[in-house]
């Protein structure tokens, strides 16, 4: 049953407070630039500082992964949007690289902290007979989050004053608003307990999910990989190699991958859970070639092609993978075989990134980035080629 309007209301809503904390962790990229000027520092500084957000999100999974089921929902995303704010001031009154660097780790946090609470609590809150609708409802918030947080935040440089404070002046605002939104709604464990009873959460693999879970994992890594470039080092190949200078225009460029893989990860009802892995290995390795030519050749339409393209792909090989890897892992370990796919895919986020900053002091952002796309296009392949000689069941 889909339930009445009134009942989605606290399901929306939590989705919308999703949506804001993801936004902040992306408002930075469009401004990388305008930071690069102000401060002079070199685009492996931008990729490391795009980076250290990557390590806060792995230490809190590992830490503080299931925390939300001991303490509660609300105190955990009340957490994550504290992380938010101090984030948003950080960059707000940044002097200097270790603001930054702090900024990045507490959107960092931030994140870590609401991607399984928030998406459980947006499960939660969702009328019976709805579970469907509201995984769409996360999945949109999460991705879409993501999107709108470059989109923001290349507008408001673009066509308002004070582009390196506005954005955060704004998103602090949104940050505010929604603690007052999770204040109101309701707590949905029904027996929390103290933060003491708090365990770290290992990562875990039974022997039975690792022949699911290593083409799940490398095509993770490579599609979060892409994510990881695109959105650190675009704005700066778009100003140099393209002489696009306008802040609203590469928002757009990255909010449009992020927007892309929303798409994917709702195509997977369609393509169907079995085929969604290796389908989605196919239009990753076309969204990297359509990247390597827009490399190559200076192409604008070919950057936004690979990014709709790329962002498709990831979010189906990815949703794709973390269904695979769900159904194939025992029930009582199936949190943390997830939480290992994660602390993989956002691994993806932070070593290649680092490494394309490390390739361009000798090769250059365009070779930094050919090289980039090889070494993600090998592994797709291999992924591609592992599920070909041994297919992913279908799960229901």
């Amino acid at each position: 049953m889909d339930g009445d309007r009134r009942g989605w209301g606290p399901c929306l809503l939590s989705g919308a407070v999703f949506a804001v904390c993801m936004a902040g962790t992306t408002l930075p990229t469009p401004l990388y630039p305008l930071y690069q000027e102000k401060f002079g520092f070199s685009e492996l500084t931008v990729t490391v500082v795009y980076a250290v957000y990557a390590f806060g999100v792995i230490g809190v999974l590992l830490l503080t992964g299931n925390a939300s089921d001991t303490v509660g929902r609300r105190p955990v995303l009340l957490a994550g949007l504290g992380c938010a704010a101090a984030a948003a001031v950080c960059f707000l009154l940044a002097g200097g690289l270790g603001a930054l660097y702090a900024g990045r780790l507490l959107s960092g946090f931030s994140a870590g902290l609401f991607t399984g609470a928030a998406t459980a609590y947006v499960m939660d809150l969702a009328p019976r007979g709805g579970s469907s609708r509201a995984t769409f409802v996360a999945t949109a918030a999460n991705m879409g989050g993501l999107g709108c947080g470059p989109l923001l935040a290349g507008v408001l440089a673009e066509y308002a004053p004070w582009p390196l404070y506005l954005p955060f002046a704004v998103h602090l605002v949104l940050v505010a608003a929604s603690a007052v939104a999770l204040m109101w709604l309701p707590e949905t464990v029904r027996e929390p307990r103290p933060p003491s009873t708090v365990r770290p959460q290992r990562p875990g693999l039974p022997r039975r999910v690792r022949p699911v879970f290593v083409p799940a994992a490398i095509a993770s890594f490579a599609g979060f990989a892409l994510f990881g470039v695109f959105t650190s080092v675009s704005p700066a190949f778009l100003a140099e190699s393209l002489d696009v200078h306008d802040h609203a225009v590469s928002g757009a460029v990255v909010a449009l991958a992020f927007f892309a893989s929303t798409a994917g990860q709702l195509a997977v009802g369609r393509v169907g859970v079995g085929r969604s892995l290796p389908v989605g290995c196919a239009v990753l390795f076309a969204g990297l070639a359509l990247l390597a030519g827009a490399l190559r050749w200076d192409l604008l339409a070919l950057i936004v092609l690979s990014a709709v393209v790329g962002g498709f792909g990831q979010g189906l090989a990815f949703r794709g993978a973390l269904s695979a890897v769900a159904g194939a892992s025992p029930a009582e370990q199936r949190a943390a075989v997830i939480s290992t796919l994660f602390v993989v895919a956002y691994a993806g986020i932070s070593v290649p990134v680092i490494g394309v900053g490390v390739l361009t002091v000798p090769l250059g952002l365009e070779g930094a980035g050919l090289v980039f796309i090889a070494c993600m296009a090998v592994l797709v392949t291999v992924a591609a080629g592992y599920l070909r000689r041994r297919p992913v069941p279908a799960q229901t």
